[in-house]
């Protein structure tokens, strides 16, 4: 009778990992693809890779709420999103598989300071280059060009491109590219750390808009499709980059490497479809700023 009910028990506890394997299976993105690891891998003269190899993991900086870009689920502690399969096909070419990746949050306003001080190797998310930025950290890239739009209520008829902000709440992130053109445009600019907060005070009306590069809005949008819209007139170009050390060119030019390797193989557009595709916008890779 006791043999009976182990086996029963026994196969219960099988039959439920079957039905979680099936639904971890079946979870959307990017988790089907994989990158193949270069092996003994050596960039010469980058202190940062160097010390990645000794500690035997990266450390990449990472957005934590930005739907299909950078994205963590906090109950099962993944990451998922455009920008994290990117993070990780350089880490693939610079010999560190997937698990030997540590993503660490960093708000948009301590980006530059996470990067120069160590606390990051390299940072994948939503970074647009430019000379201000350029002078405090570098960037390879960039891998991918999106341009700044706005996200407002889905019955919102006030706001239909940049020149109808005048006089209206518009949000975005502090530190951000975004929030002096909100000025130029005579908007009344209202700023918080992440722009999922942005999002809360969109939905509860507080603030007229949000406005960030299209690429981020429209994860938004795909998450509350009843009540938000994308206007759908970008009015800017962001190049995002991957930024690193500025005196680091060793570890740049091997990030470069990496990003025009996986655009020629297939894996750039692979990780963009199972990501921003969903948003049913095509891409194209753009070319690389190598400096």
């Amino acid at each position: 009778m006791r043999t009976r009910r182990t086996a029963a028990a026994a196969l219960a506890v099988l039959a439920l990992t079957a039905v979680a394997a099936c639904g971890k299976d079946s979870k959307p993105a990017a988790a089907g693809i994989s990158y193949e690891v270069k092996k003994d891998v050596s960039v010469s003269g980058s202190k940062t890779f160097d010390a990645a190899q000794k500690r035997g993991y990266l450390v990449v900086g990472a957005k934590a709420d930005q739907p299909n870009l950078g994205f963590e689920d906090v109950a099962s502690g993944t990451r998922t999103g455009f920008d994290i399969e990117i993070a990780k096909m350089v880490a693939a070419d610079l010999g560190f598989a997937a698990d030997k990746v540590k993503f660490k949050t960093i708000p948009s306003t301590n980006r530059e300071t996470a990067i120069s001080g160590g606390e990051v190797d390299y940072y994948v998310g939503t970074y647009t280059i430019n000379d201000d930025r350029k002078k405090q950290v570098s960037f390879a890239g960039p891998y991918y060009v999106a341009g700044q739009d706005l996200l407002v209520a889905k019955d919102n008829t006030d706001i239909t491109g940049p020149e109808t902000i005048k006089g209206k709440k518009v949000c975005s992130a502090t530190g951000s590219t975004s929030i002096a053109r909100v000025k130029e445009y005579g908007g009344e600019p209202v700023a918080f750390d992440t722009y999922s907060q942005c999002v809360d005070k969109l939905l509860d009306k507080s603030v007229d808009a949000l406005t960030t590069d299209d690429a981020i809005l429209k994860g938004y949008a795909a998450q509350y499709p009843d009540k938000l819209k994308v206007v759908g007139k970008p009015f800017s170009q962001e190049p995002y980059g991957i930024g690193l050390n500025k005196d680091d060119k060793a570890l740049r030019d091997a990030i470069n490497n990496a990003i025009e390797a996986h655009e020629k193989n297939g894996d750039w557009k692979k990780a963009y479809d199972a990501t921003l595709g969903k948003s049913g916008s095509d891409a194209t890779a753009p070319q690389l700023a190598r400096y």
